[in-house]
């Protein structure tokens, strides 16, 4: 599946991997634009929400426009990240000059997820390398490592710098192929798109912004797939669930 960033040409190299020479206005071409979509959790269940959403904007962080491409949720320190469908280990990464610090990165295949297309997953602020290498097979729900805050901040560098909290950054991505390229520390599918992550959840497409910010409000409410700490999956058919895990009660 590897290929050369050569075979992924500019346009798809700028907008998912979006260096500083990069217009951020050819990752909003792909998708990275706010959809409205919010998450809905199993009932009678305790789950960790989101507390930086998708797409928000982030030039007041990055000295110049940008917007997150992912969502947080905060979760202490060594909480175990969980993979959120069957796939395959494409990356892992010390990030040591990059925001999201340390992180693995996973691709989905459709037969994995029972969607339509490939999916890319991302688990960022990892507080070790995982015990894992690209071309490793990991299941729904595999403990990928522990949370931390790795990752360099606004005015610091390195880990545990005191201004980021403890969280997993979680990004997602989708193409039609299983092709990729890697670029320094990001993974780069080839044609790829950038999706709002709860879209995922939906099951179905449409997995494009453009086509997820146009769903009728009644649409925009996900039901997110969980599963619990005692390793229940709600509901029980569901192959993609939350990258961290739920508490009953």
């Amino acid at each position: 599946g590897r290929i050369s960033l050569e075979e992924i040409g500019a346009e798809t190299l700028c907008a998912i991997g979006r260096s500083r020479r990069c217009d951020i206005n050819l990752a909003v071409k792909r998708g990275l634009f706010e959809t409205g979509l919010t998450p809905h959790f199993p009932d009678g269940l305790s789950c960790r929400g989101i507390d930086e959403g998708w797409a928000i904007d982030y030039g007041w962080k990055r000295d110049r426009q940008n917007f997150h491409g992912g969502i947080d949720m905060p979760a202490p320190f060594g909480t175990p990240m969980l993979a959120v469908a069957d796939g395959v280990v494409v990356g892992v990464f010390k990030g040591e000059k990059s925001y999201r610090g340390i992180e693995i990165n996973l691709r989905h295949a459709p037969e994995d997820t029972g969607l339509s297309v490939w999916i890319w997953t991302q688990y960022a602020h990892l507080d070790k390398l995982p015990d894992l290498k690209p071309g490793d097979r990991v299941t729904r729900g595999q403990n990928l490592g522990p949370t931390g805050n790795s990752g360099i901040s606004p005015g610091k560098s390195g880990r545990g710098d005191g201004y980021r909290r403890p969280a997993i950054h979680f990004a997602a991505w989708y193409s039609n192929g299983p092709k990729f390229a890697v670029n320094r520390d990001k993974i780069i599918p080839l044609d790829g798109h950038w999706m709002d992550p709860l879209a995922l959840w939906r099951g179905k497409s449409p997995f494009d912004s453009t086509s997820a910010k146009a769903l009728p409000d009644a649409d925009k409410t996900v039901p997110i797939a969980v599963i619990t700490e005692d390793g229940a999956t709600v509901p029980a058919e569901a192959r993609i669930t939350w990258p961290y895990s739920c508490i009953r009660g």
